[in-house]
């Protein structure tokens, strides 16, 4: 059996009561953490948490030499773990079809993840957001401003009135060239970096939202012109980043209540 199990947001307490449990009766406990982290704990806190061994691999030892997790699940059951959710955005479908096609059973529990508490902290509403999109940092796509990509996906959100998810670059110590080498620290994009990209290469005036540290006990939400969250702080990581579309005036509202959002930024009429 190949367990998939959803880790949460935070800590080595943000797992659900299911997965906990398939994590600690799990023979061999396997995780990654390149996609995502869990910022309130570490690695070791976590297997000591659990009572567990957690066996970290980096992005060629899930996506390109598979096997020892695969040969592991073949002889008992075995955990593999990520932050948030293992099939939501840090997908793996890759690896679990391969378990499959090898006749090992899989299952899925599921966790919380960025894009639900996007919508909970934010106030903004779940069945209003389009397609997410992922702002790489500058030297990782080999190109000057914001992609493309991005402010075509936002702009094509808005075309239809639907909210963006951006979710902001990690770059983990030795799993790129083009990221930090191994020994130094972890490179986290921050919200105010992305807003004040998006605020240079697209619109400074447009409303964002930047969520920090979503689920822990303190997150921060504040929303604001691009321009204006550019020169801000928001602490330690993780962060996001939010693109209102066409707001319900309830939106509106808990953007100006609940993060601090002024009202002279919002659209008018709403």
């Amino acid at each position: 059996m190949l367990t998939f199990i959803g880790l949460g947001l935070w800590d080595e307490r943000s797992v659900t009561v299911e997965g906990r449990e398939a994590l600690r009766a799990a023979d061999r406990v396997f995780a990654e953490f390149y996609t995502s982290r869990l910022a309130g704990t570490t690695v070791e806190d976590l297997a000591a948490h659990h009572g567990v061994e957690v066996e970290v691999r980096d992005r060629a030892g899930v996506e390109q030499r598979p096997e020892p997790i695969l040969d592991a699940a073949e002889e008992g059951d075995v955990a593999f773990c990520t932050a948030g959710d293992t099939m939501i955005s840090t997908t793996h479908v890759d690896l679990r079809v391969r378990a499959s096609e090898r006749g090992i059973d899989t299952r899925v529990i599921h966790g919380v993840t960025a894009q639900s508490a996007a919508s909970s902290l934010t106030g903004l509403q779940n069945y209003r957001f389009g397609k997410a999109v992922t702002l790489p940092f500058e030297y990782a796509h080999g190109a000057d401003g914001t992609p493309g990509s991005v402010t075509d996906g936002i702009e094509a959100n808005r075309e239809r009135g639907l909210h963006t998810l951006v979710y902001l670059d990690i770059k983990v110590a030795g799993s790129s060239p083009a990221g930090p080498s191994e020994g130094e620290p972890d490179e986290y994009m921050t919200a105010d970096h992305a807003a004040a990209a998006l605020a240079r290469d697209w619109d400074g005036e447009a409303v964002g939202v930047a969520v920090a540290r979503a689920g822990s006990p303190e997150p921060v939400v504040a929303a604001d012109t691009l321009a204006a969250l550019g020169e801000r702080e928001f602490g330690d990581p993780l962060h996001m980043l939010v693109i209102p579309g066409e707001l319900h005036h309830l939106e509106a509202e808990a953007l100006a209540e609940l993060a601090g959002c002024p009202r002279d930024a919002l659209p008018a009429g709403v």
